[in-house]
């Protein structure tokens, strides 16, 4: 079993496939549209990212609550860190030690996405 979809209250929905397929890969070519108006784009790994669409606020949420991506090489984390800060996306948290390098921004929704490496027991 393999955990392969996550869904995502959005405000405005093309805003997030742009900012997905940007930053994190996704695919806009594979969007599906739904009656309810949730649009799912899919990464090349075959993961589903379901942006469904409300009115007002998606937060607040708590601060714990976060998403995450896995590099398989510490210097991937670190280009998608600055090419981020490059574009005004700020970063709230970053790490960059010996065995362990990450950051986290936040999507245009404040949804917490953390970016990581470390090695793989």
């Amino acid at each position: 079993m393999q955990l392969t979809h996550l869904g995502l209250p959005v405000r405005d929905e093309q805003r997030s496939q742009r900012f997905y397929s940007e930053y994190f890969g996704f695919d806009p070519a594979t969007a599906q549209r739904y009656p309810d108006g949730t649009v799912i784009i899919r990464n090349a790994d075959g993961f589903d990212l379901a942006l469904h669409p409300v009115l007002g606020e998606v937060g607040p949420l708590p601060e714990f609550l976060h998403f995450g991506f896995r590099f398989p090489e510490p210097a991937g984390v670190r280009a998608l860190r600055d090419r981020l800060t490059a574009d005004g996306i700020e970063i709230i948290e970053q790490a960059d030690e010996s065995g362990y390098v990450s950051f986290k921004c936040l999507d245009p929704d404040g949804h917490r996405i953390e970016t990581y490496w470390e090695p793989v027991p």
